[in-house]
């Protein structure tokens, strides 16, 4: 499900300067090339979408426009989204259909009908049959409204079907703002309207409902009554685009992680939880009984912390908003209690690290191993996290 993000996370080389749209478009082509050992057939309007993408993400994150490295998040996020193209570009055609459809199914199961309606699995089923059918006429439409294509377009090469069916996966995903500054993934909104039997007049872009109309017709349908009731649901405050696409990043690191520790129950967990399911229908669809799942639980939580402190805890931070460049999370007053509280010895390692150099350079200067480094860093965070947490408490 998920593939090797590596090449998307933020480095800690300099920032680039700003891309030009052919520029980027034109080091994914060859990036695709590189990968495949050749150009499929419409790659380069491939690329070039994703390039366009890319720019309206950099020019809509407030992050991203106050980093200072703007061709650098480019770049990153055009990999990822080639990445994401080429995951179900391998599968092809027949299976990536598969894996799209059950990675959607899992994610409105629970939403498509009520579990107090007792409907048997079967018809359970049906229903998410005729949901997902819907969703991606809709996704289909999205697609061909957010990028330079033709109204009547539609996907003809594999890479076409892989970049529409990356697109879609993405476009289930997106996360709504809700009243009370809950987030709720766009799939699950447009299940549970379905569930409630909504009329098809009232599967409006909730994007659309946010941001107000840009056509003639689509300022006609914001004035709508329909579409002022969902406007009056929503907040005005949006998702930062930058936040999401670290987001899955991380998800996605997580669980090669799990995997390569042969943890592939704790995966399945993780997946479970994403989809906001509750304990006892965890332990339905695992076939856990509670004490079971406890333990998974505990044995979850030792991994993830074990990931976010040494595994890529840079990744982890840049999501959290609590990087090196941001004092870790911390306030002015917390930063300076907690650096007068390290040794000579972790100044220069906190030194060294917020420098961006390597574990194996930061050995030699330390005279240590590398693997005495990842210690020593480990314990750095969980003390930085202390007093982030504990409003400058001793940790």
């Amino acid at each position: 499900m998920f593939v090797n993000t590596n090449a998307a996370d933020t480095p800690d080389t300099p920032g680039i300067s700003t891309l030009e749209v052919e520029t980027l478009a034109e080091k994914l082509l060859q990036e695709l090339q590189n990968l495949l050992g050749t150009q499929p057939a419409s790659s380069r309007s491939v690329m070039m979408r994703i390039a366009l993408e890319v720019e309206r993400i950099c020019n809509k994150s407030k992050r991203i426009q106050e980093s200072g490295e703007i061709g650098t998040w480019q770049l990153n996020l055009g990999r990822h989204r080639l990445q994401k193209c080429l995951q179900y570009y391998r599968l092809g055609s027949r299976q990536g259909r598969v894996e799209l459809h059950s990675n959607l199914a899992a994610m409105v199961y629970r939403h498509v009908a009520s579990f107090h309606s007792n409907l048997h699995f079967q018809a359970r089923y049906n229903l998410i049959e005729d949901f997902l059918q819907g969703f991606y006429i809709e996704s289909l439409r999205a697609f061909r409204r957010e990028h330079p294509v033709g109204e009547d377009y539609t996907p003809r090469t594999q890479l076409e079907l892989s970049e529409y069916m990356a697109f879609t996966e993405q476009y289930a995903k997106r996360q709504i703002g809700l009243p009370g500054r809950n987030r709720q993934r766009l799939i699950v909104l447009r299940a549970q309207g379905f569930a409630k039997g909504q009329p098809p007049e009232m599967s409006l872009d909730i994007e659309l409902a946010v941001e107000g109309g840009k056509t003639e017709e689509a300022e006609a349908q914001s004035r709508s009554h329909a579409m002022q009731q969902i406007r009056e649901q929503m907040v005005s405050e949006m998702v930062d685009p930058a936040d999401a696409v670290l987001r899955d990043r991380v998800i996605a690191e997580l669980v090669q992680y799990l995997e390569s520790q042969g943890q592939s129950e704790c995966v399945d967990y993780l997946i479970l939880k994403l989809q906001d399911l509750q304990a006892s229908d965890i332990d339905k669809a695992l076939n856990l009984t509670p004490r079971q799942r406890d333990y998974l639980q505990q044995r979850f939580k030792y991994h993830v912390e074990k990931f976010a402190r040494s595994h890529n805890w840079k990744l982890v931070h840049e999501w959290l908003g609590a990087d090196l460049d941001q004092k870790l999370g911390m306030t002015a007053e917390q930063w300076e209690a907690f650096h007068k509280e390290l040794s000579p010895a972790q100044q220069t390692l906190l030194q060294l690290k917020r420098e961006g150099r390597g574990d194996k350079a930061i050995a030699a200067t330390l005279k240590c191993t590398p693997k005495q480094v990842h210690k020593r860093w480990a314990k750095l965070l969980d003390l930085a996290a202390g007093y982030r947490n504990d409003d400058g408490a001793s940790a």
